[in-house]
């Protein structure tokens, strides 16, 4: 080990009050002094660089050092965010502080609020893990000013992270999120030790719980059916008890729970993945729901933000993608009348525009992120493909996985009562406006270095057709539509079209395609014709991706 290595590791040991990370740290450090590569190359990674504040705030792997989520970093962050808070003019604000289940998450919660009321804020400690949209509903319950919630959603067990939103309701975006980086810089130049903290802050009970739950069970109409079969789980995650409660003020049946997974373990035990998303991940939902004969399948991620659907298709059960869902809340929301402005992201599918066309309601695209889409001035509704929906834009600008549930429940029985199902509304919407089948490619690499090169390869040499259809090329880092500039490039045809862009919270290239077949042709024959332009597709942008 190099002695400038060696000295950032002795100056970090001495700030850092956590034993946990200060014996990881001395572990590696003796290990690398002997010959271990591996030890060597993770206090070289830990220690490369701050972990970037952007506009996810912060996540990363827990660890010791500037790279790695810990008690340090989380200080540092705290402070920077007191410092703008405070420059903005917010001095006594009150400032929500939220928590999930995971690893160290009640920890970096705790210093959280003593360093904001140290600075002279009124934080609001939650006083057990809740689901991130409990936290941000507190927003603007209490009239707080921002709000951190302190999860990883649903990445890995090892990792944490720090979500930040503000007084709007909305997760942070440019030029905030370089504010706020900027006056971390600032603090971190100093010790650890020299921030103020003070322990004289409220903590917020089940107050907040009665409050939302409330909240989430008006969106109901009186005497509308209740009656569901349904499972439930939770991903190990934070969502089961305020789902029971949220649903029993509903009045739906309880549901068959998952019982593996239905209570919250940081470690994840029953998925490579906590995302509903991820293959595998739903499939003892999917077990239990054939088992019980199960109308639908309701999966949250972790933190409960996110929400996914499976259902019977033909008698075989699936997840439904999220443009499915998305789609499927959309058109249910435009049926009962609900005006307003419907957005999704631009890598969502397209059909949401052509809907809110044919009912007269205004359409929003936006870059992909809650923190756009909760911004769309009027919004009614709002989605994105990766399960994320905000179906209460009034009390939650961000996505919602619990008031998406009761959506849903509620969706669910009224087709039911009405002898029709979730696949047959989605046949119904697709004989309307054509078929639109969305799919994605995802590329999970160990090096980021390899995303940049597979970026830079396909900024030099686009395809030119995408399963045979002839695309046009616009690189979102210039701009498009109106949005502001974003690593990504889109590619558009008459029937296919497809979005590249690297993951904003893993390591991962993305990419969402579409295939469009138009109304008016068979329902099979459209979408045999469209799974099979998917394939196609999807072998041309790997190809030219060159992974």
């Amino acid at each position: 080990m190099d002695a400038d290595l060696s000295g950032r590791i002795s100056a970090w040991r001495t700030q850092d009050p956590d034993p946990a990370t200060v014996a990881a740290l001395d572990d590696l450090a003796v290990r690398a002094d002997a010959g271990d590569a591996d030890a060597l190359a993770e206090l070289e990674s830990a220690f490369a660089g701050p972990l970037e504040f952007g506009t996810a705030g912060l996540r990363g792997a827990l660890g010791p050092g500037p790279a790695r989520m810990n008690r340090v970093v989380v200080g540092q962050a705290a402070a920077g965010l007191a410092q703008y808070l405070l420059d903005a003019g917010h001095e006594g604000g009150r400032v929500i502080v939220g928590y999930d289940a995971r690893y160290n998450s009640d920890v970096f919660a705790r210093d959280t609020a003593e360093i904001l009321a140290g600075a002279g804020l009124l934080p609001m400690l939650c006083s057990r893990p809740l689901p991130t949209p409990v936290a941000v509903f507190g927003i603007r319950h209490f009239g707080a000013v921002a709000a951190v919630v302190v999860t990883a959603s649903h990445n890995p067990p090892q990792d944490n992270g720090y979500k930040v939103y503000l007084g709007d309701g909305s997760q942070i975006v440019p030029p905030a999120d370089a504010e706020i980086a900027a006056r971390i810089a600032t603090v971190a130049a100093s010790p650890l030790a020299d921030i103020a903290r003070s322990d004289d802050y409220p903590v917020v009970g089940e107050e907040l719980v009665d409050a939302y739950v409330a909240r989430a069970a008006s969106l109901l109409r009186p005497g509308s059916p209740r009656t569901v079969e349904w499972v439930y789980t939770a991903m190990h995650g934070v969502g089961a008890s305020v789902v029971d409660a949220v649903v029993a003020e509903c009045g739906f049946a309880e549901p068959h729970r998952v019982a593996e997974q239905i209570d919250p373990d940081p470690a994840f035990p029953t998925v490579a993945f906590p995302n509903p998303e991820e293959p595998g991940a739903i499939d003892l939902a999917l077990d239990l729901a054939r088992a019980t004969g199960a109308d639908i399948a309701i999966a949250n991620d972790p933190d409960a933000d996110r929400c996914a659907l499976a259902a019977p298709f033909g008698g075989e059960w699936r997840m439904l993608t999220g443009d499915e869902l998305g789609v499927l809340l959309a058109d249910d929301a435009m049926r009962r009348g609900v005006a307003g402005t419907y957005a999704c992201s631009v890598v969502s599918s397209t059909l949401l525009g052509t809907m809110a066309a044919a009912h007269g309601q205004p359409f929003a695209t936006t870059l992909t992120g809650f923190k756009w889409i909760g911004r769309v001035p009027g919004l009614a509704f709002g989605y994105e493909e990766a399960i994320g929906y905000c179906t209460d834009p009034e009390a939650v600008a961000d996505k919602d996985g619990i008031t998406t549930l009761v959506r849903i429940l509620d969706l669910a029985a009224r087709l039911r009562e009405a002898g029709t199902t979730v696949a047959d509304r989605l046949d119904e919407i697709a004989r309307e406006f054509g078929v639109h089948h969305t799919s994605q490619l995802a590329f999970r690499v160990a090096d980021l270095s390899l995303i940049g090169d597979a970026m830079a390869r396909i900024r030099a040499l686009p395809p030119t057709t995408l399963a045979g259809d002839p695309v046009t090329v616009a690189d979102l880092a210039d701009g498009w539509a109106g949005l502001p500039p974003t690593d990504g490039l889109l590619f558009d045809g008459a029937s296919v079209r497809a979005v590249v862009r690297p993951s904003g919270t893993e390591p991962k290239l993305k990419c969402y395609l579409q295939v469009r077949r138009p109304a008016g042709e068979g329902l099979a024959e459209s979408r045999a014709a469209a799974a099979a332009a998917m394939a196609l597709a999807r072998v041309d942008l790997t190809a030219a991706l060159g992974l």
